[in-house]
């Protein structure tokens, strides 16, 4: 865990003015600090920890680094921590009694796993406030709000390209999806879009790998391969396209959970000779990943921003503990949208999206 009191120079996007605006009053209570009533001086700082999954995935490191800048704008002293991998919940387990003990306002986290809800308990019965960033726990109150992207609509999105790009051909599909061991929202709801985008029909949308193997999408037939987890990881998604390609050599179209893993799902394609001809499409929209599309290793991703939410957290933490303002929820959602695009230079009839120069401007928000 690093402690850290910012001294950065103030950065700012037009996204991050568009949240600032979308930020409102809310007049209900879901736990933790009551709002209402200031808890900290106007001139004092305020303590948050923000608690990542890892950060060995730059997705998490650009969030440190908006919460970092937002820190040093709004007087806050911020407590960086994160878990040693994706899933590691002992680690953000122990940052959010750290947090605890250290009596401070507010903790942002995305959480590793349900292992940590409990923890998250022990905070706001503390007075704590807590917001999710990019993964809400399950279940979704256990925080008093989450900051995300929509990753029903990330998915969806990509999914709507990936049958409009096939055209009409036979998509034999591979699902390199996060976790095997555990559920968590951000996995099915990525993998479940995507397919819900793609025209598949799927039984339970709230579970990965019940759905036909076999059947229709919108533009013919498909058939799933196979649904392996990666851990969010590039080793991870080498292994599991290998094991993929291993029950079926030809898969045409590879959904994969991030761009760390589509990468490695590239490398595994590549070692097997089959690059050619398959369209892998992700999530995340990072300046790497946005690379990738530039490249052709990824059709399309469904761009993010991260440094946003972690922006946007850190304000509405110090804006509380300060004036008792607490954040709400988008309209007609029970968290507040940080925004998503379709990057691709292939764009497809009637999908939105824009392209990797656009996308490059704007990546990591």
């Amino acid at each position: 865990m690093t402690h850290v009191r910012t001294r950065l120079p103030r950065f700012a996007t037009a996204t991050t003015a568009l949240a600032a605006a979308g930020l409102l009053v809310s007049g209900c209570s879901s736990g933790g600090q009551t709002g209402g009533a200031p808890t900290v001086g106007a001139d004092e700082p305020v303590g948050v920890s923000l608690i990542v999954k890892t950060t060995t995935n730059p997705f998490f490191v650009a969030m440190q680094e908006g919460a970092k800048a937002a820190a040093e704008a709004a007087d806050v002293d911020l407590t960086l921590a994160a878990g040693k991998e994706d899933g590691d919940e002992d680690s953000q387990i122990q940052a959010i009694e750290n947090a605890i003990s250290q009596g401070q306002q507010g903790i942002l986290i995305t959480p590793n796993g349900p292992a940590v809800v409990d923890a998250i308990d022990r905070a706001r019965d503390a007075g704590l406030y807590v917001i999710a960033l990019d993964t809400p726990p399950d279940p979704a109150d256990a925080v008093d709000i989450t900051f995300a992207t929509d990753n029903r609509d990330a998915g969806r999105r990509i999914g709507e390209w990936a049958a409009a790009h096939l055209d009409g051909e036979k998509a034999t599909i591979a699902l390199l999806d996060l976790f095997d061991d555990k559920v968590v929202s951000v996995d099915y709801d990525r993998d479940q879009g995507f397919l819900q985008g793609m025209g598949i029909d799927v039984a339970d949308e709230n579970a990965n790998g019940d759905e036909a193997p076999t059947g229709s999408y919108s533009g013919g037939q498909y058939e799933i391969v196979c649904n392996e987890a990666t851990n969010g990881a590039e080793d991870g998604g080498t292994s599991a396209m290998e094991t993929c390609l291993s029950k079926n050599p030809d898969i045409n179209l590879v959904y994969t959970i991030n761009e760390p893993a589509a990468y490695g799902a590239h490398q595994a394609l590549t070692s097997a000779g089959k690059e050619s001809g398959v369209t892998i499409v992700s999530v995340d929209g990072g300046c790497a990943g946005v690379g990738y599309v530039a490249d052709g290793v990824i059709g399309a991703t469904s761009q993010q921003y991260p440094v946003r939410m972690a922006e946007e957290g850190v304000k509405a933490i110090a804006d509380l503990a300060r004036t008792g303002t607490k954040p709400s929820t988008s309209a007609g959602l029970d968290f507040f949208d940080t925004g998503v695009a379709l990057v691709t230079d292939q764009p497809a009839d009637g999908v939105e999206s824009i392209t990797t120069d656009e996308a490059q401007k704007v990546c990591w928000g």
